[in-house]
């Protein structure tokens, strides 16, 4: 037993003693954890298979629960191999158990989580004793639980089961241990015949001074004595030192070595991965003193790290760029605006990968447009970032029109669409020739080599960016051009997505500007201003419109298509398009937005059975007011738009309480309910867009307290107005359009009005013409009176001839609320008749029918419009110069040929 041997064989054979007492250990506590979980299975199995079986529920609602049951469960119970199956009540009362004393009885225990409709399983001591229970919910046709299925096995049979393992278990054991005992023994006595009976001491002492190992690895050894002389260097260590043959016993001071290295060798001071040059090798050191475990000395490991070093390098550099590119994508693109994301370019780019960056791109790719795929042999890009530049003369400076010639780098990068090297710009000839005096500073600032890298995107060369190094910095290499067209790919294809963002907000902006009014018409009803304020995120779908009706009206137009971008414009065109037309024919303001709802659903409907399948449901509200000068009164109504504020004379603010009809396409033809006001001469009708009075900060009531903050007070002209409303209310980033439309009404005085009755009488057109003339000579428009009389007088014998009473006439004078225009007369005649006249060119044959057409002829404009009672005829004549020509040489001849009673 004092033999390595004797010793191995005890060694082996307490740890075989301890890993077979180990693997029994384990074996009976899995055992027993088998035969539990078994038991659970089987509950939990036999629970709610007898739970969810057929007919149970019936079962339980017929008038002898356990009659019925009990057969069911035994038999249930013998098939599953458990101790019994029982049925409680949800009272408790037991309904079924292998125990037939314990029928009918109220038990007590877990059973409250299954009868809230979760099943478990727990070990719990009941009736059975000490058992594992499984218990289960019944649930009734309307997924209530009526009751509750246990099902039980006791501990004690479960025992039995690992019980009835034990046997086999431990023989396996003394099995394992007796083969184990003999290999051990056949192992110890072959070691014993290897070693030849050595004892430890020995064996130690052996391989102390066997150096085969030594030999046989990857890195130096080297042992050193305590005097400092070498003892021991294996084959590495001479290959890396380069040690003489007759090195050992020498002192490590005479071997030729580095003195740095030589002084660490021959000191008693340890070293951990220091780095020492031996000739054109980098050496990682590595020194442990072998005091107080063994005698004085060293042992040193030395390992080659010249090209680890090198490959940590380029590893190193790798990441670096990897980490670069990933900022990158971080950073690029962060706003769609394409001069900015030429700037980000060149940020990101300075310091880690070159000292200068500059970026230039084509004009047509500054406006949003397409460059045209292929470079001119002449270039002209314009600079549109600068970074890592001190000085602003060194380089072309940002926003400055660059003509490259063709020898230049960035010529060829343009031309061949790939990146140009420039390793040294002194030797460069092209680069040199652009601009001489410029090259030559920029050589003296230290910059030295370029590398220019085109940016493509899509199939199209969109500009190049110019990578430069100066002074400290190493020239581009090739490995550097790959990762620089890594970089100006991904900026390219964002730099691009700016572009086609740019490009669509242009012609949407161009779209929308085109669409809104370009300027407020002549009228004399309302004194007008507005304001436009676009979205900072694209172009949206608000307008406003004012329109000049017949009879001196006018009316205000608000309206907002939910949306950004061109099809949103493109919807508010059209829709302003109709309500134009439809305001020309005079509707009134209810069958006006009645029929702009029919056109939304319309569009609506056409966007769905699109081709592409790819419909767009348009979202609209519009609100429509008609103003009247001469009764002042307002008719308005609004589809799902906020309601207008009206501003009194006194400076206070009313919102009115319209009736607010669904917004637009979604009406589903239902009528448009109107709102009538009548409005103060002075007041200052407010109609605007949600985005006046809707933002993220605030809710839509604070935003109408702070419109009516801002609309109190003293009286203001519309354009002062607007100035405070757009001050006050305005967001610094406002994320919808904003639409502000304010009128100051005006009223026509009586002095300005005209208005007689006339009879259903032929006769009765005579003082009607002569009243006229008189009223004409009190207003000092004695130069019109004949033209006024000849359209008056046709327009009131037509009534007469084919309308219905009442017939009256109105004169109304209007005079512009700005210009030099000198107004309009304008002539109303009314009558009780729905019909309405049309123009036609009398045949020469025709006693009649001329009425209107010098009507038309004579008349600056002229219409019919509809009203509750009948209809209004109605035309205008403009002030300017007097009477027409045409009606100073024609008076005459025409009252010749027609006098009133015959027409």
């Amino acid at each position: 037993m004092h033999s390595l041997a004797g010793q191995v064989f005890l060694l082996q054979l307490a740890v075989v003693v301890l890993l077979v007492a180990a693997t029994l250990v384990v074996l009976v506590v899995q055992a027993r954890r088998d035969v539990m979980a078994d038991a659970r299975n089987r509950t939990l199995t036999a629970a709610q298979t007898f739970a969810n079986s057929p007919g149970l529920v019936a079962a339980l609602n017929s008038a002898n629960p356990t009659a019925v049951l009990q057969p069911h469960t035994e038999a249930a119970r013998k098939a599953a191999g458990v101790d019994a199956i029982i049925v409680y009540g949800l009272n408790g009362v037991t309904l079924t158990h292998s125990d037939p004393g314990q029928i009918g009885k109220r038990i007590i225990g877990p059973y409250a989580k299954a009868a809230t409709g979760k099943p478990f399983t727990s070990t719990f001591k009941g009736s059975l004793g000490l058992s594992v229970i499984s218990a289960v919910p019944v649930r009734g046709p309307d997924g209530s639980v009526v009751a509750i299925v246990s099902v039980p096995v006791t501990v004690e049979k479960v025992q039995h089961r690992v019980n009835r393992q034990l046997p086999f278990l431990f023989g396996g054991a003394a099995t394992a241990l007796g083969f184990a005992a003999v290999g051990s023994g056949l192992v110890s006595r072959r070691l014993r015949r290897q070693t030849h009976g050595l004892g430890p001491t020995e064996m130690t002492r052996m391989y102390e001074h066997h150096d085969a190992v030594l030999h046989a690895v990857r890195e130096g050894v080297l042992i050193i004595g305590g005097d400092g002389r070498l003892l021991l260097a294996n084959d590495e260590a001479r290959r890396l030192l380069d040690l003489p043959t007759d090195a050992e016993g020498r002192h490590i001071t005479g071997l030729g070595l580095d003195e740095d290295l030589a002084g660490l060798l021959a000191s008693d001071r340890p070293a951990t991965d220091e780095v020492y040059l031996a000739a054109d090798r980098l050496l990682a050191v590595n020194k442990r003193l072998t005091a107080p475990h063994g005698p004085v000395g060293s042992v040193v490991t030395l390992r080659d790290t010249t090209e680890l070093r090198a490959l940590s390098g380029r590893a190193e550099v790798a990441r670096e760029r990897l980490k670069l590119l990933y900022d990158a994508g971080l950073r690029i693109g962060t706003t769609l605006n394409v001069k900015r994301t030429a700037e980000e370019l060149a940020e990101v780019a300075v310091p880690r990968f070159a000292d200068i960056v500059t970026v230039e791109l084509l004009n047509p790719v500054l406006e949003g447009e397409e460059s045209s795929g292929t470079a001119p042999v002449i270039t002209e890009l314009r600079r549109s970032a600068v970074a890592g530049l001190d000085t602003d003369d060194l380089l072309h400076p940002v926003g400055e029109l660059i003509p490259f010639i063709p020898v230049h780098p960035v010529s060829k990068a343009m031309a061949e669409g790939r990146p140009v090297l420039v390793e040294d710009l002194n030797a460069s000839d092209g680069w040199r020739a652009q601009h001489p005096e410029r090259a030559q500073r920029i050589l003296d600032q230290g910059i030295h080599s370029l590398l220019v890298v085109p940016l493509r995107a899509r199939g199209m060369v969109l500009g190049v960016v110019d990578f430069w190094r100066a002074r400290g910095s190493p020239p581009f290499e090739e490995e550097d051009v790959s990762f620089a067209e890594e970089l100006a790919a991904r900026a390219a294809l964002c730099i691009d997505n700016a572009r086609r963002y740019t490009r669509e907000h242009t012609m949407a902006v161009t779209l929308q500007h085109s669409l809104l009014p370009r300027g407020l018409p002549e009228q004399s009803a309302l004194d007008v201003a507005y304001r436009y304020l676009p979205a900072q995120a694209g172009v949206g779908g608000d307008w406003f419109d004012v329109i000049p009706l017949s009879g001196t009206r006018v009316a205000l137009v608000v309206g907002d298509v939910v949306g950004h971008g061109l099809h949103a414009a493109a919807t508010m065109g059209r829709l302003r398009t109709a309500v134009h037309n439809f305001a020309s024919l005079d509707m009134p303001v209810e069958e006006l937005l009645g029929r702009l709802d029919e056109l939304v659903a319309q569009i609506d409907a056409e966007e769905a059975t699109a081709e592409d399948g790819q419909g767009t449901i348009t979202g609209a509200t519009c609100q429509y007011a008609v103003y009247d000068p001469v009764s002042g009164r307002l008719a308005l109504a609004t589809a799902g738009h906020p309601g207008p504020a009206v501003v009194r004379p006194d400076g206070s603010v009313h919102f009115p309480q319209l009736p607010v009809s669904p917004p637009l396409g979604l009406g589903a033809g239902l009528p448009v309910e109107t709102a009538e006001l009548t409005v103060p001469e002075g007041s200052r009708l407010v109609l605007y867009t949600d985005g006046l009075i809707e933002d993220r900060t605030r809710d839509l009531d604070a935003g109408l307290e702070a419109l009516r903050s801002a609309l109190t007070g003293p009286d203001r002209t519309p354009e002062a107005t607007c100035t405070a409303v757009m001050t006050a209310m305005l967001s610094d980033r406002p994320r919808d359009d904003i639409a502000l439309l304010v009128a100051r009404t005006r009223r026509l005085g009586p002095a300005q009005v005209a208005q007689w009755d006339v009879a259903r009488d032929p006769a009765a057109v005579a003082p009607v013409r002569t009243a006229c003339a008189r009223r004409l000579t009190e207003w000092g428009l004695e130069q019109v009176a004949f033209t006024a009389e000849l359209i008056l007088s046709e327009l009131i014998t037509n009534a007469i001839r084919h309308g219905g009473e009442p017939i009256a006439v109105r004169l109304l004078r209007t005079v512009p609320i700005s210009g030099t225009a000198a107004g309009t007369l304008i002539f109303e005649v009314s009558d009780g008749s729905s019909t309405s006249p049309r123009l036609r060119r009398a045949k020469v044959t025709d006693e009649g029918g001329r009425g209107l057409f010098l009507v038309a002829r004579f008349a600056e404009r002229w219409g019919t419009r509809y009203t509750p009672t009948g209809k209004v005829i109605w035309a205008e004549q403009s002030l300017h110069d007097g009477a027409t020509p045409e009606a100073e040489g024609a008076g005459e001849t025409l009252l010749g040929q027609w006098d009133d009673t015959a027409l």
